[in-house]
């Protein structure tokens, strides 16, 4: 009883194929496959942004700027 025969499988693909119908499986095995292709479609996409090099220049924060560090000393809870 550990494994499943042939036998087994056989109900069980009956049962599905009552319950869902041949045209509710198509129509899910389809909506797979138009996934896949969207998956795959947005992974080229992907490459193809970044073999492109952008035309805006990177901005980068300055983390080490003592003017704002001096401007946030009051920012917190306050003293009485």
């Amino acid at each position: 009883m550990g494994s499943l025969s042939i036998w087994h499988w056989i109900v069980v693909i009956a049962v599905v194929l009552l319950l869902f119908g041949r045209g509710k499986i198509s129509d899910l095995m389809g909506d797979v496959a138009q996934g896949i292709k969207a998956f795959k479609k947005g992974m080229k996409d992907d490459d193809v942004a970044l073999d492109k090099p952008s035309e805006q220049p990177m901005k980068s924060i300055d983390h080490n700027n003592a003017s704002s560090a001096a401007a946030r000393q009051d920012v917190g809870s306050k003293a009485v």
